[in-house]
């Protein structure tokens, strides 16, 4: 009986061994096969929780954030690969063909990732936190004011604005003047009075910049932090849009709106929130990222075009040309319409050029909302997916010498996904329009106007995050006499 027992306790023994390892084989194999089936992009995750982010703020610091973080490891792993920043796993995507996949499926396989700071700051209900239908609301609703009918009604206000911006801070300079200042004032303006419909206050243009100094910054609420006065200065433009919804909401609900109010995005943000659609925390949180979003990088971008205007003799006499043309079929006190704008074909080539050297983004990030595969890889479902401006921008594939100035260039149709300056995809800027006539209107009055060259030609660029010239692009400055 014990030989029975040791016999068949001895097989017993031997059959759960063989198990266990048949077992273990085939789960190496399906590991293995799995491993190949869904492999991680090529890199390197560095340190725990910080990663990489200390060279990636480095370079940022810099403005060359594409040359000295991106463009080493793309030689080293290709044009997808992973790294560690600021705490999460993030996949570093290049190409058209990642622009177009990453951007087209956003709310599908992606959704937008910004920072907490952003976000406190900006509201949980603008609409970069939203997503589907939600969303869409929140964009048909801006997309209202800036459809042709809207934008006719624009110009004019613009062209208005531009004109008193000018008899106020360029026709009494001394000869010397801060262009990235200067049109961080006027394009806060414009988003302001001409778009939204709200009076410029004394004080409100500060405001507000000490809650976009805060919307990058770390996420430390201690008295005297960048964060903390952001934070403050948030409670105040809140307490003061509270005050202007109601005021506005009552005489729209008693009929009492007219003139120019009527047609503004906070009328139609107002309506959606008369009828339910949206609550007075969208309208307010919305109403103060559109001030962000085509701020800075409206700014960002006029002195850019200004920056190569001037390097590039040849191209200011064709736009000057241009305009001159423009200007030859209106009589005296006429304002530019939307039509006049269309004829400015030649500017736009050369401010979308201008944005494709300088983006006005480097790009932005996603978060992968399901395990996604691409290009033979997987994102595993949390990862943080960051594409790439730079990555056409800077691509002789896509573009033919592409550190070369050439706004003619842009005389043939540009691919899709290839020059992404305003993104793409569901979340395409939703006032990419009304950052086209600001350039195209501004740049009509200064070179019909002003004789100007640049004081600093080799002036450095840096970020803190967003670009900016580092010394606010100094310009001198004379009056033209007419043209």
């Amino acid at each position: 009986m014990a030989m029975e027992i040791f016999s068949n306790s001895t097989s017993w023994a031997f059959f759960c061994f063989a198990a266990a390892i048949l077992s273990a084989i085939l789960l190496t194999h399906k590991r293995g096969h799995n491993k190949n089936k869904k492999k991680l992009p090529p890199g390197e995750m560095g340190l725990p929780w910080i990663g990489e982010t200390m060279e990636f703020f480095k370079a940022q610091r810099k403005n060359r954030m594409f040359e000295e973080f991106v463009q080493p490891r793309m030689a080293k792993y290709g044009k997808i690969f992973k790294t560690r920043l600021m705490g999460s796993p993030t996949i570093i995507v290049n190409g058209a063909e990642a622009n177009r996949f990453f951007l087209s499926n956003e709310f599908k396989l992606v959704i937008s990732s910004w920072p907490t700071t952003s976000v406190q700051l900006m509201g949980s209900n603008s609409i970069m936190e939203k997503q589907g239908d939600q969303h869409r609301c929140l964009r048909g609703l801006i997309g209202n004011t800036l459809s042709s009918a809207g934008l006719e009604v624009l110009v004019p206000k613009i062209c208005k604005s531009v004109e008193l911006h000018l008899e106020k801070y360029w026709n009494n300079s001394i000869d010397r003047i801060s262009l990235y200042h200067s049109t961080k004032v006027l394009t806060f303006t414009i988003v302001f009075e001409c778009l939204l419909g709200i009076k410029v206050e004394s004080g409100t243009f500060s405001t507000f910049e000490r809650i976009l100094d805060g919307v990058f910054a770390p996420p430390l609420a201690f008295p005297g932090s960048r964060f903390s006065k952001a934070k403050k200065a948030r409670k105040e433009v809140e307490k003061m849009l509270v005050k202007i919804v109601w005021e506005k909401k009552k005489k729209m609900e008693e009929g009492r709106e007219g003139g120019e109010e009527e047609g503004t995005l906070l009328s139609h943000l107002l309506g959606g929130m008369i009828r339910g659609e949206i609550t007075e925390e969208e309208v307010i949180d919305n109403v103060v990222l559109l001030v962000f979003a085509a701020h800075d990088t409206t700014s960002f971008a006029i002195a850019m075009t200004f920056k190569m205007i001037a390097q590039h003799p040849d191209c200011h006499t064709l736009l000057l040309r241009e305009h001159i043309e423009i200007m030859k079929q209106k009589t005296e006190g006429d304002i530019l319409t939307l039509e006049d704008t269309r004829k400015m074909k030649y500017t736009w080539q050369v401010a979308r050029e201008s944005m494709r050297l300088f983006p006005p983004i480097f790009g932005s990030f996603r978060k992968a909302i399901v395990d996604i595969e691409f290009e033979g890889f997987i994102i595993p479902r949390g990862w943080k997916v960051l594409w790439t401006t730079h990555g056409t921008h800077y691509n002789e594939e896509c573009f033919e010498d592409p550190l070369k100035f050439n706004p003619s260039r842009f005389e043939e149709t540009i691919p899709p996904y290839v020059y992404i300056p305003f993104g793409g995809g569901p979340r395409l800027c939703a006032g990419y329009q009304l950052a086209k006539l600001n350039i195209l209107i501004f740049v009509h009055y200064v070179v019909t106007r002003y004789d100007w060259s640049l004081i600093y030609p080799d002036e450095q660029i840096t970020m803190d995050p967003l670009p900016f010239p580092s010394h606010g692009m100094p310009i001198k400055l004379s009056p033209k006499s007419r043209v």
